[in-house]
């Protein structure tokens, strides 16, 4: 069972979930749940394992929702919990949970929650992209790739990579790997050629109704005005929009490629870790 939830647990946070996770850490007297057990939940709704059910594992669930509603940004800092119940109704007054049993053993749980590293989509191969890569693998990030041109999208250039998408947007967009886009912490939109980068985005804006997905495009605010524009006759309404931003990075007076890649993650970060950067 162990394996089976860590597992899931991976498998979730690597689609750009959060995952609340609550493992029996000791247990004595009669307990349904023995140390070892877990009881995972994502923040999708999802469910994986048991800490021994009954009324114990009722408590344990709704525990794990709480975590889930507390940002991110405030989990970094409190961290999780560990508590300890007892499985009998005449357990109140003790330094314990009591439970509405009559089992009578006593069940240590430890619960925290496990946060995705952001995964950067990286359309756009060439000398930006690729230093923005070289940041990623810095930071122990993940990234992938998109370019229709096949020598800035291939294993030897991106030897780290999750994913490599050496093809047109249209099936990038049409293949099971472009419907949904919710697996990106961030969309980078840093290509060489205005159209492309223009029907990325209006293709990435059509698959982000949940705006869980920051898209970046690299440029000026007159670019970005008639990528706007054009997002905007393309039928994208004007809150999904607001999941889009361009210039992207932070103003460090940025030049090279590599300066760029720096400003560019170091905002992700800020917008991370700072509630409100994104707004500023």
């Amino acid at each position: 069972m162990t394996r089976t939830v860590l597992a899931w647990v991976v498998e979730r946070v690597d689609a750009g979930e959060r995952v609340a996770m609550a493992s029996v850490i000791s247990a004595s007297g009669s307990v349904p749940g023995k140390p070892g057990a877990r009881l995972a939940i994502s923040s999708n709704g999802g469910k994986c394992g048991t800490v021994g059910g009954a009324g114990l594992e009722m408590t344990v669930e709704n525990a794990l929702r709480e975590l889930l509603d507390i940002p991110k940004n405030d989990t970094r800092k409190i961290g999780g919990r560990i508590e300890t119940f007892l499985l009998h109704k005449d357990g109140k007054g003790q330094e314990v949970v009591a439970l509405d049993s009559l089992c009578g053993g006593r069940v240590t749980v430890a619960m925290e929650v496990v946060e995705p590293v952001p995964h950067l989509l990286i359309c756009g191969g060439g000398h930006v992209g690729r230093s923005v890569a070289i940041v990623c693998e810095t930071l122990d990030w993940k990234h992938s790739v998109f370019d229709v041109r096949g020598e800035y999208a291939n294993r030897e250039r991106y030897p780290l990579a999750e994913e490599i998408h050496n093809c047109s947007v249209s099936d990038f967009f049409d293949s099971g790997e472009g419907e949904s886009v919710s697996r990106f912490s961030d969309i980078l939109i840093l290509g060489h050629d205005w159209e492309i980068d223009q029907n990325f985005l209006i293709g990435s804006l059509r698959r982000n109704a949940s705006r869980n997905t920051r898209i970046g495009v690299i440029g000026s605010r007159t670019k970005w005005k008639g990528f706007r524009a054009a997002a905007v006759e393309a039928g994208i309404g004007e809150e999904t929009l607001t999941s889009a931003r361009c210039p992207i990075g932070l103003d460090i007076g940025a030049d090279s490629p590599e300066e760029i890649a720096i400003a560019i993650c170091a905002e992700i970060l800020a917008m991370d870790r700072l509630p409100g950067a994104a707004e500023d």
